[in-house]
């Protein structure tokens, strides 16, 4: 199936890049993601659950055949780690976040929380990301957690901010989906933005 994927996936090349490496920082690569995870994207743009005009038009005609051959051969092929994209004060407040969550806040980052109204300083606690997406950001295949490290600090910081700006709708794209939307409703600008910077480069 990775060979058949191969020939299907000529098509992607020209927004993925060549064997999933992409290099417009709007779009995501796909080497070496997680097979599931793309396998439940591909069927999340076909149903209408996930929207995008290239996207949802590519993947109507696909059988679940064809989902999972992509899948196996962007998989199959070597990420291209990427050089970070923000000075090293940024790229710190990523790492911390990163690695160890956020557990508390200072007062006057309190005013970045204009989203909602906290109820308990619980409601501002971060977990860290690697407790799902590992300490390489290579993620979880069995559990559906992409790979985010090589991934463009824009297309990161793009789907951040969308996970976060449809909280309220959370539940209709999925249990993943969910989860991410309530982490990403607690960043604040700055955070977001130092987070994807340091993942572009993590490996």
């Amino acid at each position: 199936s990775i060979e058949n994927g191969q020939k299907k996936a000529a098509v992607c090349a020209a927004c993925h890049g060549v064997n999933g490496n992409s290099v417009n920082p709007e779009w995501p690569s796909l080497a070496n993601q997680s097979v599931k995870y793309m396998v439940e994207q591909l069927q999340h743009f076909k149903s209408g659950v996930r929207k995008n005009v290239l996207m949802s038009s590519q993947a109507t005609n696909l059988s679940t055949e064809d989902m999972i051959d992509l899948s196996n051969y962007y998989n199959h092929q070597k990420s291209n780690i990427k050089a970070a994209a923000a000075n090293e004060d940024v790229l710190i407040l990523g790492e911390t976040i990163y690695r160890g969550g956020i557990i508390n806040r200072e007062e006057n980052e309190l005013y970045y929380f204009y989203y909602y109204e906290p109820k308990s300083d619980y409601d501002y606690k971060v977990p860290a990301c690697i407790a799902c997406h590992g300490p390489q950001g290579s993620g979880n295949n069995k559990a559906g957690y992409p790979k985010i490290s090589g991934q463009h600090s824009l297309y990161l910081s793009n789907r951040l901010k969308a996970y976060r700006d449809n909280y309220d709708n959370r539940d209709e794209y999925g249990h993943n989906y969910s989860i991410m939307s309530q982490i990403s409703f607690k960043l604040t600008p700055k955070e977001i933005e130092a987070l994807a910077s340091y993942m572009q480069a993590l490996y």
